[in-house]
């Protein structure tokens, strides 16, 4: 090993801290929360064209799902790219999905999806404001080391 600069990064550029693993496993889960938004979305369109109801309804609906779950994609590689931008839209997302769960749980009485359901978002959200990601998200990693 030799202490010689890399010739292809600026005198003045410090080097990138690698993603921390709980960012690129909560990317996995967003991502996955995506594709499920969008799988939804077009079960939604498949299942609505069959019925009596307006098409602008059915299309409305489906639209909805599959651009969030579009966005929800596009973070979650974000995240498993190590892109920092990724991690705020990403706290969002599960903090929007805490209804979901209750909704889960207590109106639709489906408590063994409610519970997973739970355990995921909560994870993930946990995941995501974890110290370790909290200081790699502001660029606050050990500087020491250089």
């Amino acid at each position: 090993m030799t202490s010689e600069p890399d010739p292809a990064r600026a005198p003045d550029e410090r080097p990138r801290p690698r993603t921390p693993p709980q960012i690129r496993v909560a990317g996995v889960v967003v991502a996955l929360q995506g594709l499920v938004g969008i799988v939804f979305g077009i079960v939604l369109l498949v299942r609505g064209l069959g019925t009596g109801d307006g098409i602008r309804y059915v299309l409305g609906e489906t639209g909805y799902f599959v651009l969030i779950g579009a966005a929800l994609v596009v973070v979650g590689i974000g995240l498993l790219r190590g892109k920092r931008w990724s991690r705020s839209p990403a706290i969002v997302a599960e903090l929007l999905l805490i209804p979901v769960v209750y909704s889960l749980l207590g109106p639709s009485r489906q408590i063994v999806w409610g519970i997973i359901v739970g355990v995921v978002v909560i994870a993930t959200f946990l995941l995501l404001i974890s110290e370790r990601s909290r200081l790699w998200a502001l660029d606050l990693h050990d500087r020491s080391t250089r």
